[in-house]
Formats: structure tokens, sequence, C-alpha cells
């Protein structure tokens, strides 16, 4: 391939990107990945249930991976991190494109989750922050065992009702964020109209509301006593 034809296709990428219609496709690309994630740990952790040789042993398997754990953390980690900047960028650029603000606002076809995602956002992103130090380098975990003793670290930290607590927001947060930024990566790559948009927003909040549903389980099990030392 020519250094011409590299240019043209650098050029022309950067050009997509710059373009409304790229950073939606972008953040769709990037959204699914997260929302894939997320799922994925949804199964992992409802592993607990099944008792702390299970879960322990699935953390241990995800900890002999090395090079590939690695890999698709710093795969999310990117997807991320990119998927808030967009997002942000998106959010700018449509309030510069209706400057003034309305003395009474007429929100069409706009659900409060659509309307919220600019709050949600910053939100996931600081509990992911506080999970990170809490589950996964026991940072704020008082009782943190750093043996890959999963189970002892999940019930000891939601014992603590206000822990708890936190994270059942957290998963409602985060569970109000897929639920239209799931349909709305259809939407950024073509999928809607009258005939997909009605199902696809369906399935999104189904599927928003199954997530909400598995993670807060865990919390409240603990806290009922029902997952227990």
């Amino acid at each position: 391939m020519s250094a011409t034809a590299v240019t043209s296709i650098s050029k022309g990428s950067t050009k997509f990107y710059e373009a409304s219609v790229g950073k939606k496709v972008v953040h769709a690309v990037t959204g699914c990945i997260l929302v894939l994630f997320v799922l994925g740990h949804l199964v992992g952790n409802l592993q607990v249930f099944m008792g702390a040789e299970q879960i322990n042993e699935y953390a241990r398997l995800l900890r002999n991976l090395h090079g590939m754990i690695w890999v698709v953390r710093a795969v999310v980690l990117v997807a991320f991190v990119w998927h808030i900047i967009i997002g942000i960028q998106l959010w700018l650029t449509n309030r510069a494109a209706r400057p003034v603000d309305y003395q009474k606002r007429k929100w069409v076809k706009a659900s409060f989750a659509s309307r919220t995602m600019i709050i949600t956002g910053p939100l996931v992103l600081a509990f992911v922050i506080y999970h990170l130090l809490d589950l996964t380098f026991g940072v704020v975990h008082p009782n943190f065992n750093h043996n890959l003793n999963v189970y002892a670290n999940i019930v000891s930290d939601f014992q603590r009702a206000p822990i708890a607590i936190i994270y059942i927001v957290a998963m409602i947060v985060l569970g109000y964020h897929m639920s239209h930024g799931i349909w709305s990566m259809f939407q950024s790559v073509g999928l809607n109209g009258p005939r997909w948009t009605p199902f696809i927003q369906k399935c999104a909040w189904v599927i928003a509301v199954l997530f909400v549903i598995g993670m807060s389980s865990i919390p409240v099990s603990v806290m009922i006593g029902l997952i227990h030392q």
C-alpha cells in the first residue's frame, strides 16, 4: 500500500471521527464492549450463590489467564475512557446546537434515562473507581483478603449495610444508563424506525432490569443472611 493511500485512509478516518455520526458510531461500539463486559461480570459474580469454593475457583481461573486478562482489562479501560470522552463531546455538541434554554422544556419522545445520561455517566464512573478500590485492590475494604478469597471479601463487605446500599443504588443508576444506552447503540448504527425501535427499547429495558436484579441480589442476600461465612 502506497504512502498516499495510507494518508488518504488516515484523513478519511479522521474526518469520520470528527463528524457527529462518526462519534456516535464509536460511542456505540465502545458502549457495546462495556455492556458485554458488565453482563459477563454479572455471570461471574452470580457464582457466589454456588458457594465459596466455586467463586474462588473462578477468581483463580481468571488470575491464571495471565496476559489474556490484562488484554481484556486494557480493551475495557480504553473503551471506558473513550466512551466517556465521546459522550461528553456529543453532549456539548447537542447543547451548543440549542444555546437558548427554554423557559418550559418539552421533552419529545425523551425518557428519563435519556435525559439523565450526562448525570448517570459520571456517577457510574465514580462507582467504578470506588469498586476497584474496594473489591479489586482492597484499599478501602477494612477486611480485605488478598489470597483470592473473593467469597469472604464479598460477604464481609456487604455485611456493612451502608456499603451494600451504595452498591444497590449504583446498580440502579447503571441500569438506567444501560436501558437507554443499549437501544441508543442500535440507533447510532442505523437500526431504528417505527418497526425496530419499540422492540429494541423493550429488550434494552429487560436486559437492564435483569442486570439490576442480578447484581443487587448479591448484597441483599448477604444482608439477609442467605449468603454468609
